[in-house]
């Protein structure tokens, strides 16, 4: 029998892998446009001045609507991949949020951009559960499975990097860009550049196959209906619970804290004042997009070093807390000290917290496959990723925000200490919940 984890790689299970490291990097790409264009869409469609009543309101509405929708979306999504199939809702995934995003670039008004940012997000949640649970049986070998699936998640982090890299060249060449409702801003273009994704996959989704595992059980008429219910059953119910609430942490970490950084920059940033306006704008767009990089490479790092770990440490308690004790010191450290005051130390101290916070994301799509029966796999995964996480962990954003409004001081140092008490917070909360996440069923 040929044996699975030294054997190469097919044609089509180069075609799989590629469109699955695709869809996780734009996720991401989507994921993180919010923090880069909140500001600057905000003050243009509002008009809404940064640290403004009005401002925070909508900022607000941009991170808690998207979540709560994709959240529950998100559920019914995993619900349908497990009846419908991983392939069909994994396609229709991408090309919802592709499309979304390039429709958020000609926004005229901010319940629009609120509505296209919704469905943008409701497809990210989706994508990710279903991309997941296809890779997990369509390579059923398990080192083989912990690599496909933890080095294609290492493009989420590429992701990261690549909206970053196209803030900075749109930053560049955006005056010489077609005019959109008669002006060049940075956000517009960045927006439209979401539907990228979607051209591969129109090319290459005829190749792709379906899970052999579901369409066998599915052909044979032996694949459970699954049930939102079984989740709380006693073999799933600590499994459910304590994976949302580990979830809602690792994207709480990222959300409520260190996707706060392109709000904060700016008041970091030093400019002559002989700078022109524009020019100045764009230097300080130019910065905070080099650090959102520097950030993103941290990410991507730590979700190579997650891939490298995850078949030599056989505890996922202790894989996971290898990432959530070092975090626990670094995240508030950062954001209490270099976030308010240097610039240059804040570089070097965002890529160990990007590191330490993303890297959890990849534990996440390794570790779910393996602790839910194939029946319930999409649902299972669906309720830790969107409602713990989608829904209630990008979440916290909004309490860093409401935490920043009872202080006093300048809009972005209450911003960075706020980020710093929710990112104490929920790593300390996941530190404790580590230690009750369920140990898969040993595998060979």
């Amino acid at each position: 029998m040929t044996n699975e984890t030294t054997s190469r790689l097919t044609s089509v299970q180069w075609l799989i892998c590629i469109i699955a490291a695709i869809g996780f990097a734009f996720d991401t790409y989507e994921l993180l446009m919010l923090p880069l264009i909140v500001r600057p869409a905000i003050e243009q469609l509002g008009p809404f001045p940064f640290g403004s009543p009005g401002f925070t309101r909508w900022r607000d509405l941009l991170i808690f609507v998207p979540a709560v929708c994709g959240g529950i979306f998100g559920l019914l999504g995993g619900y349908l991949t497990d009846r419908l199939g991983r392939r069909r809702i994994l396609t229709w995934s991408i090309l919802l949020y592709a499309f979304s995003a390039f429709a958020a670039g000609f926004s005229t008004s901010l319940p629009m951009l609120l509505f296209f940012r919704t469905t943008t997000f409701i497809g990210v949640c989706v994508e990710f559960v279903a991309a997941v649970a296809w890779l997990a049986e369509l390579f059923t070998e398990p080192k083989r499975r912990e690599n496909v699936i933890g080095w294609t998640q290492a493009f989420s982090s590429l992701g990261g990097f690549m909206v970053s890299l196209m803030a900075l060249v749109i930053a560049k060449i955006a005056l010489s860009l077609p005019a959109i409702h008669g002006t060049h801003d940075n956000w517009r273009y960045l927006l439209i550049s979401g539907i990228i994704p979607a051209i591969p996959l129109i090319v290459i989704r005829p190749f792709l196959p379906e899970s052999p595992v579901w369409k066998e059980k599915s052909a044979a008429g032996t694949l459970k209906r699954p049930s939102i219910g079984e989740l709380f059953q006693p073999a799933y119910r600590k499994t459910t619970l304590i994976t949302a609430l580990l979830f809602a942490c690792s994207l709480g970490a990222a959300f409520g804290a260190i996707q706060q950084l392109p709000q904060i920059v700016p008041a970091l940033v030093q400019v002559d004042a002989s700078v022109p306006p524009p020019q100045r704008a764009q230097i300080v767009q130019s910065t905070v997009a080099g650090v959102q990089t520097i950030q993103e490479l941290g990410g991507l790092a730590g979700r190579m070093l997650l891939a490298f770990l995850a078949v030599r440490i056989a505890s996922r308690q202790k894989l996971l807390r290898f990432f959530l004790i070092p975090g626990l010191i670094i995240v508030p450290l950062v954001f209490f000290f270099p976030a308010v005051s240097n610039l240059a130390l804040l570089k070097w101290g965002i890529f160990f917290a990007g590191l330490c916070t993303v890297a959890q994301l990849s534990f996440w799509g390794n570790y779910l496959p393996r602790v839910y029966p194939v029946h319930l796999r999409g649902t299972g995964e669906s309720f830790a990723a969107n409602i713990g996480g989608r829904m209630f962990g990008t979440s916290a954003a909004l309490l860093t925000t409401q935490v920043a409004a009872t202080m006093s001081g300048p809009p972005a140092t209450k911003l960075a200490y706020g980020a710093a008490i929710v990112g104490l917070l929920v790593y300390v909360i996941a530190v404790i919940a580590s230690f009750w996440l369920p140990e898969p069923k040993d595998e060979d």
